[in-house]
């Protein structure tokens, strides 16, 4: 694999493709596995690549449906399990080439990384602060929401303590 090919950003049109990994299954993954299958590289059977999408059922055989209603669809197991292993190859490789990297130019690559620390500081720091104003402003605010509500509980108890004593002072000052 050519990581270079990795870096560089191409125009892939966006639509309402459904996503396995991240990848539009009808756009990249279906030419894909075709093409390996014409190689002879895999042997995704053309059930799976023709009818890529399965209805989710319940473990009693019935269709299983999400909260809003919707029935839901699950990824074939042949093209699943195959990006699987594509996905723990792609991450292997990654790992690889990071170290490949680190153990040809260690130097430069402990250079990278206090850099990288270095300009992530203040991000850090003002995400933290910002965090902790905000949880601040939330107690604040369920304390007084709190308060709020103590105080209009205390009001009609007040209040029947005030009708209570009228008739008694009514009737002692006649």
């Amino acid at each position: 694999m050519n990581i270079d090919s990795l870096l560089v950003q191409r125009q892939n049109g966006k639509g309402r493709d459904r996503r396995v990994w991240g990848i539009p299954l009808e756009g990249i993954w279906l030419p894909f596995f075709l093409a390996t299958n014409a190689e002879g590289k895999t042997a995704i059977s053309a059930e799976s690549l023709g009818a890529p999408l399965r209805l989710a059922k319940n473990a009693d055989g019935s269709v299983k449906f999400s909260k809003t209603g919707r029935p839901i669809f699950r990824i074939a197991p042949e093209i699943s399990n195959q990006v699987r292993v594509i996905r723990e190859n792609f991450t292997a490789q990654l790992e690889a080439y990071a170290n490949s990297v680190i153990g040809q130019k260690p130097e430069e690559y402990k250079a990278e990384v206090a850099k990288a620390q270095k300009a992530g500081r203040p991000i850090i720091e003002a995400d933290a602060k910002a965090l902790e104003e905000a949880i601040e402003a939330m107690k604040k605010a369920e304390l007084e929401k709190a308060v709020a509500e103590a105080t209009k509980a205390e009001k009609p108890k007040a209040e029947k303590k005030a009708e209570a004593k009228e008739p008694a002072m009514a009737g002692a000052k006649a």
